[in-house]
């Protein structure tokens, strides 16, 4: 299944649930920034060479936005869109140009679990969905299934802004001697390798109708 089509089967998803009419139910738009940080090494090997490296995802700044509705528990359920711009690290090399640049996609359905402290509002988070990695050139996109898991805390200024910051964990499930990065029928490595894990540190701004 290509990757516009996932997109949009979770976008029917999400205009569901914002459909199904749960009682007391208020939409919200909540964009946020961060920064990724922690992520896992991939062990790999050149097809053509069979050199064995490890590769990663460089660290770097991204931005993303969540959109959803409340519910009575109180909590939250929420699609999550989040994009990161960086770089391929193999090792310590960065210089393998046609495979250094890369985009780093998340889309997530979620849920939160809030624990109200009056105005101050601890929270936890799960989400399940897809990662999309864009490697530049000519290179095929990677498109898998991940999960993620984060807690924080929003401050409400008013009943419908809020200030969050929150601090979240992804796992992509890549699959042990996965081809990586495709040109042409001609792939860049072998991947032994079962997850890739990233961190994030978001902080953000969410206003409610």
């Amino acid at each position: 299944m290509k990757y516009k089509q996932r997109l949009g089967t979770s976008l029917i998803a999400m205009s569901t649930l914002l459909h199904v009419g749960i009682a007391g139910a208020e939409v919200f738009i909540a964009p946020f920034g961060g920064y990724g940080f922690g992520t896992s090494d991939f062990s790999t090997i050149d097809v053509n060479t069979q050199e064995e490296s490890a590769v990663k995802i460089a660290e770097s700044g991204y931005w993303g936005v969540m959109a959803g509705v409340t519910t009575p528990d109180p909590g939250s359920i929420y699609l999550l869109y989040s994009h990161q711009s960086t770089e391929f690290s193999i090792g310590d090399n960065l210089n393998q140009a046609e495979v250094t640049d890369l985009a780093t996609d998340y889309l997530h359905l979620g849920g939160a679990l809030y624990f109200p402290q009056g105005k101050f509002r601890p929270y936890i988070t799960t989400s399940v969905g897809l990662t999309q990695m864009r490697p530049g050139g000519s290179f095929s996109n990677e498109t898998h299934f991940s999960m993620g898991v984060g807690g924080g805390a929003e401050y409400q200024l008013t009943p419908r802004f809020a200030l969050f910051a929150d601090v979240r964990g992804y796992a992509t499930f890549i699959g042990s001697s996965q081809s990586l990065f495709c040109s042409g029928g001609n792939c860049k490595w072998l991947v032994d390798a079962e997850l890739m894990w990233q961190g994030q540190v978001n902080m953000g701004a969410k206003l409610t109708f």
